[in-house]
């Protein structure tokens, strides 16, 4: 099972969607506080539709707490646009089991997490010379399909 982990999220279209994304490749999602948005919220529910009830959902206090709660050999992904590492990259193995972190909407992963955790951070390939940034739920995506992909051509 991959892990889908988002670190305050701001946006309720953006959690319900990786919801659906979760259901639909058999991941856990992740939500660590604070959320920008209630659990309750309509916007949430109306992305996730049906899906929601069938979420395999978590919700943690910290990153640390998550970290601690996790197997012991557990991987974690963090995802951002400053990383240098490329998640195309076929040296980093992405496994079964896997978490992959991604950050806020407005302000991706704290800069302290990106510097202790350089090693383990991981960008996705922009080629077009004027993006900045994926949506998170599009991003979110393509991590999650990528590592699948992965998996599978390791069986």
């Amino acid at each position: 099972m991959l892990h889908i982990v988002l670190h305050h999220p701001e946006i309720p279209h953006n959690a319900g969607a990786a919801g659906r994304l979760a259901v639909a490749t058999g991941s856990r999602l992740h939500l660590i506080r604070p959320l920008g948005f209630s659990l309750d919220e309509k916007h949430l529910r109306r992305t996730g539709l049906d899906y929601w009830k069938h979420v395999d959902l978590r919700l943690w206090d910290s990153l640390d707490e998550l970290r601690a709660a996790a197997a012991p050999a557990a991987h974690f992904h963090l995802l951002s646009t400053k990383a240098t590492r490329s998640i195309w990259n076929p040296l980093i193995p992405l496994s079964d089991g896997d978490y992959f972190v991604f950050g806020s909407e407005t302000r991706g992963l704290p800069e302290s997490l990106l510097q202790k955790h350089a090693q383990t951070t991981l960008r996705i390939p922009m080629p077009g010379e004027h993006a900045r940034s994926l949506n998170l739920s599009t991003a979110v995506g393509i991590v999650i399909y990528e590592a699948l992909h992965n998996i599978s051509s390791q069986s």
